[in-house]
């Protein structure tokens, strides 16, 4: 017998069954708070290195560059990807379903307790402070990514590009986006450097040492991908099919978020200025101060921080007119968002995964991260400045012109408690780096004492 099967019969008899895969994507499943990053750093630490060794660094961030490269939350995509290597589709199912469950049913809870008691006074300072602490996590967001993708002369001029295209001439998300990624694809190497480190390769993994043994192994794994990819998407687009011949708040939510989930590169900031155009300006669903609220209920519950469109679903749906509103409308509309929000993401790893598990170092693939990554900066600075202007000043007056598209601040109507709330939580999370619950509750605390102690909020 030679030394890779050796190898691999030794690496076999220590492969987690599922049940154990379960009970680990369960855990990771109620503590992946503190947004991808922190989720990313979260499967790492309990799969790989510090824990069980069950995958290899080198196959790890293989998987993580084409999660990136996907619209959706990547670390619920990383999670499924290496489910999936594991136990097949039904890890991957398993693994991707666990990263959602938890945080979409706390997030529903939050939906129904904002509903129905966020106009009681105490609940709307609490919800005011949150408010305002989100606004720094938004700017601490712009400044990490940035750090990360900012590392060339040309990805500074596509951040800053896509920052005008959004902020000044209203161009829409998706273009944007769109327009990044072909920039890295027919130009890859002016992007790619600097961005995604190489993975350094230690004793072999479990997984990784079946897989190099056994390569038929690789094969079924890739048969079962593509059955799976293939259910996994008629399963999201019957139901939408279904939905958008209605009439009603329903079908536009169906289709509204069904667009979403092809179009959320970049993560749940980057995708927000988008749905906020949208969801508070065109179909008036909600406020952008409650788009501020709901991302900051996102942020402290476990999962991806993408759950903030449950809110904005939840809500569409409570404010419905029609037999099916009220919390049974919140409650249906809360799950067609979940729906199409997550359904396509497990369609876009099973059918994408096994190509990518054959493609290494691919320097168009890197390119066209690369530019995306960088755009993804400007993207968010923009979404800063929107929830600024919205929240720190109580009225704005929209500057239209042949090419300019934005919104100005009317400087007297500043708001100072929203100004003093924000600036707490700037100390809090970028100064003593408290974190972001520990902001969070701060911010909430001190508008809670604002409100009951001398009735200013």
């Amino acid at each position: 017998m030679n030394q890779a099967a050796i190898l691999s019969d030794t690496a076999a008899k220590r492969l987690p069954t599922l049940g154990e895969a379960t009970r680990m994507w369960f855990k990771i499943g109620c503590l992946s708070f503190g947004g991808p990053a922190g989720q990313i750093a979260l499967i790492h630490r309990e799969q790989l290195v510090d824990e069980r060794n069950w995958v290899s660094d080198r196959r790890f961030l293989h998987a993580l560059n084409f999660c990136h490269l996907l619209p959706g939350p990547e670390a619920q995509q990383l999670a499924t990807y290496l489910g999936w290597l594991l136990h097949g589709p039904a890890g991957g199912a398993i693994a991707g379903l666990l990263f959602i469950i938890p945080g979409a049913l706390v997030m529903l809870a939050f939906s129904l307790i904002y509903a129905t008691l966020g106009a009681v006074p105490g609940i709307s300072a609490l919800f005011f402070g949150l408010k305002c602490a989100v606004l720094v996590l938004v700017v601490e967001a712009v400044m990490r990514i940035g750090r990360r993708a900012l590392k060339t002369r040309f990805a500074w001029t596509l951040a800053g590009s896509s920052f005008a295209a959004l902020f000044l001439f209203g161009v829409p998300f998706p273009v944007v986006m769109v327009g990044a990624g072909l920039v890295g694809t027919i130009a890859p190497g002016y992007f790619a450097a600097g961005v995604h480190s190489k993975a350094k390769d230690g004793p072999p993994a479990i997984l990784d040492a079946i897989l190099d043994a056994y390569p038929d192994r690789a094969q079924r794994l890739a048969r079962g991908a593509r059955i799976a990819g293939s259910v996994s998407g008629v399963l999201w687009l019957l139901p939408v099919a279904l939905l958008i011949h209605g009439d009603g708040v329903y079908a536009d939510v169906a289709w509204f978020f069904s667009k979403m989930a092809v179009v959320t590169f970049g993560g749940a900031y980057a995708v927000l200025a988008y749905v906020a155009q949208e969801a508070v300006q065109h179909y008036k669903w909600l406020t952008a101060a409650e788009m501020l609220t709901g991302l900051g209920l996102a942020e402290t519950t476990p999962g991806p921080l993408i759950l903030v469109l449950q809110f904005v679903g939840f809500l569409a749906g409570y404010r419905a007119s029609g037999t099916l509103s009220g919390l049974p409308g919140g409650i249906a509309a809360s799950a067609i968002t979940l729906w199409v929000t997550f359904a396509p993401c497990f369609t876009f790893v099973f059918l994408g995964a096994p190509l990518i598990e054959r493609l290494q170092n691919n320097s168009t693939l890197s390119g066209a991260l690369s530019a995306i990554t960088a755009t993804v900066v400007g993207v968010v600075a923009n979404l800063a400045i929107w929830f600024s202007l919205h929240s720190l000043f109580k009225e704005t007056i929209p500057v239209r012109s042949t090419w300019l598209s934005l919104d100005a601040p009317i400087l007297s109507s500043v708001d100072p408690w929203a100004m003093l709330l924000t600036i707490i939580a700037g100390v809090a999370l970028l100064r003593l780096k408290l974190g972001v619950l520990r902001s969070l509750v701060i911010c909430s605390a001190v508008s809670l004492v604002l409100h009951f102690a001398f009735g200013v909020i």
